[in-house]
């Protein structure tokens, strides 16, 4: 079974219980990915902006 995070209501959703996809992030493997969507989304937001400034400065 996938867990999603639902970005407007920032409840966790299963498979088959879900609000329309596009207001979800996910798939994730256990309910504890899910509910560290956000978290996860900005750590890798902030990497690809640094390596965005690497590439810019070579």
């Amino acid at each position: 079974m996938a867990y999603w995070y639902n970005v407007n209501t920032g409840q966790i959703e299963q498979d088959g219980n879900t609000d329309p996809k596009d207001n979800l992030m996910g798939p994730y493997p256990t309910e504890d990915d899910a509910r560290a969507a956000i978290e996860t989304s900005r750590k890798k937001n902030e990497l690809w902006d640094e390596e965005d400034r690497e590439w810019k400065d070579e």
